[in-house]
């Protein structure tokens, strides 16, 4: 009975490493493309309320290891870190300075936060603190 137990536990434990691995091309999946916010936890406001005009994007550049995009309303960069599918992005600085209401100042807390990433089967990019989706992005180039 314990050899069972412990066979069940040595293929589990292989299962949710081989889970949590990057699968080829995942890491260029990343750089090589921009992605446009749709979803991001917190607020009490609207996804819509937050970004009534234009949406949050974001693109990678893995050489440099630096992101920029806009805020939705400013644009931003800052640096990146991956080690495997956890990441972690220094505090971002804003290039412009327009006031743009609440949506900028959810956006760039919430990026501090992340740690980790995955994509979905319908090729979002989900960016997660603890496992629990923090933003959800769809791909912004037109194909």
């Amino acid at each position: 009975m314990k050899k069972h137990t412990l066979l069940l536990i040595a293929l589990i434990s292989i299962v949710l490493v081989s889970c949590s691995t990057l699968t080829p091309g995942e890491k260029g999946k990343l750089a090589n493309n921009a992605w446009e916010l749709e979803y991001v936890t917190g607020p009490r406001i609207t996804f819509a309320g937050l970004f009534p005009d234009d949406k949050p994007e974001i693109r990678f550049n893995e050489e440099l290891k630096k992101v920029s995009g806009t805020t939705g309303c400013n644009g931003y960069s800052t640096t990146y870190t991956t080690n495997g599918k956890m990441i972690s992005f220094a505090i971002p600085g804003v290039t412009t300075m327009r006031y743009c209401g609440d949506g900028e100042a959810v956006f760039l807390e919430t990026m501090k936060k992340i740690d980790n990433y995955r994509f979905t089967t319908d090729g979002k990019l989900e960016l997660l603190m603890n496992d629990g989706v923090m933003m959800r992005f769809k791909s912004s180039i037109k194909r």
